[in-house]
């Protein structure tokens, strides 16, 4: 039974699961490389409580003890007792690898190991572990305390035992889950990306500017963000390292990311974290 889970890395996605698992009454621990990024994980864990709470979704009076619920560790090592590890990291495959090998020998053997990747290959991370049979792909959504959808990913290796305990831990979360097949950019982002990365191409080729190309999108599809602004939330770098991974999986150009998001990731306009990207924040 999960009671007790680590969140690996504390960014913009590792503070939303956070928040929803110690939400949940489960027992969190959180570590992130950056101590600064621990301590803006925290203030913005509280700020979206208060949110709710705000909303009526959840009593006010519940918010201490959820953050009560939420240990920071000093390093990996305090991930030792927990039953479930979602990392949370960049989305690089080179990180991602290190870590989970680093995590195959600190967590117990009956521990399962999740990965919140959003393109890369599950049956390669859980090649990185001692128990492959224990890795499987656990996608949310961003924000992950509003948005309802997970993404569950089983590697080549991941048992039936663990899908099936991730299933119920779905439910457990007050989300939904859908199952994908273990290939690059699995659901959502398969057809998402290419639809963000042709708004930029309409861009780059001087079709529309980008809020004529966002106001097309959301008023003419009822889209309820323009996908130049989603790309800006979600981060141009990470839009880039997914594209990067379906045109390198798929080898099909219709995944190629377009010059202008190369240059700009190169430019450090990375979006709505630095302040910077399609449009100015």
């Amino acid at each position: 039974m999960i009671k007790r889970v680590g969140v690996l890395g504390a960014g913009q996605m590792g503070n939303g699961i956070a928040h929803v698992f110690a939400q949940h009454e489960y027992q969190v621990c959180l570590y992130d490389i950056f101590p600064t990024q621990i301590e803006k994980a925290l203030k913005t864990i509280e700020k979206n409580l208060g949110r709710q709470v705000e909303k009526g979704l959840i009593p006010a009076n519940s918010v201490p003890a959820i953050l009560e619920r939420i240990t920071v560790v000093k390093d990996i090592s305090g991930f030792k007792d927990c039953h479930l590890v979602v990392e949370a990291a960049s989305e690089n495959e080179a990180l991602k690898l290190d870590l989970f090998h680093q995590l195959a020998d600190i967590v117990n053997e009956d521990a399962i190991l999740a990965t919140n990747t959003s393109s890369i290959s599950i049956t390669k991370i859980a090649a990185a572990a001692k128990h492959p049979d224990k890795i499987i792909g656990m996608h949310f959504m961003n924000p992950v305390p509003v948005m309802q959808l997970v993404e569950v990913i089983r590697g080549l290796a991941t048992s039936d035992e663990t899908f099936q305990v991730i299933a119920d831990l779905v439910g457990k979360l007050g989300k939904v889950m859908a199952v994908s097949q273990d290939y690059p950019g699995f659901i959502v982002n398969r057809i998402l990306m290419p639809m963000i990365n042709e708004a930029i191409f309409t861009l780059y080729e001087g079709i529309a500017t980008a809020e004529d190309i966002d106001k097309g999108m959301k008023l003419g599809t009822n889209h309820p963000m323009g996908p130049l602004a989603l790309a800006d939330l979600i981060g141009l770098d990470t839009v880039l390292a997914i594209l990067t991974v379906l045109y390198d999986g798929f080898k099909d150009p219709k995944f190629r990311p377009c010059p202008l998001l190369v240059k700009m990731v190169n430019a450090g306009y990375l979006g709505k974290k630095s302040g910077r990207g399609f449009y100015s924040y």
